[in-house]
């Protein structure tokens, strides 16, 4: 009867054991899977990557072909900085051909993507080739200029849209905003 109760106590003991190492194990992998899914949402496919570089490129290109380097950047620095600053899509692309309806009217954020059925053509493959080397420096090196990093707005110096923002400084022919109401980085 000893050795029976001796032999049940063991099995018990085993079994608990065993159970308890399984629940362990199993949350265990449980947050390693979870960590890995939060690191691997950070993670950019190359092919996401491209497809970013292209829009801000041809953000750059249609917007400030012609400014000089600076300009070129500022232009590209609001992109960026509107798509990280929870106010406007996330995603470079979307920044960029981004369209709100205004008064029963289509305005797109960036007025060359109105024209042309949004595929206005790239005219000089020099100042394209330009663009795309700035769109470079600014989304894969994070190159900014620290005059910009709150700019969420631009306008060409020779219109007036009487904003409610606050002026930040003028780059070329682009006079750049911050949004008084957005707060500073």
């Amino acid at each position: 009867m000893e050795k029976a109760i001796r032999l049940i106590a063991l099995v018990f003991g085993i079994v608990f054991v065993g159970t308890a190492v399984s629940e362990i194990t199993i949350a265990k992998i449980d947050r390693l899977k979870e960590a890995q899914f939060v690191a691997s949402a950070d993670v950019v496919s190359i092919r996401d990557r491209e497809r970013q570089l292209d829009c801000l490129a041809k953000n750059i290109y249609h917007e400030a072909a012609s400014e000089p380097f600076e300009g070129k950047v500022a232009v590209a620095q609001v992109t960026m900085n509107r798509a990280e600053s929870g106010k406007f899509p996330s995603d470079v692309c979307a920044v960029v051909y981004q369209k709100n309806v205004f008064m029963e009217r289509v305005v797109c954020q960036f007025s060359w993507y109105c024209q042309n059925g949004g595929k206005p053509p790239i005219r000089s493959t020099a100042m394209y080739d330009e663009s795309y080397k700035v769109a470079k420096k600014v989304l894969l090196e994070n190159f900014r200029l620290d005059v910009m990093k709150d700019a969420l707005y631009y306008h060409a110096d020779y219109v007036n849209p009487q904003w409610g923002k606050e002026k930040i400084g003028k780059i070329g022919r682009h006079i750049f905003y911050r949004d008084p109401k957005h707060g500073r980085n």
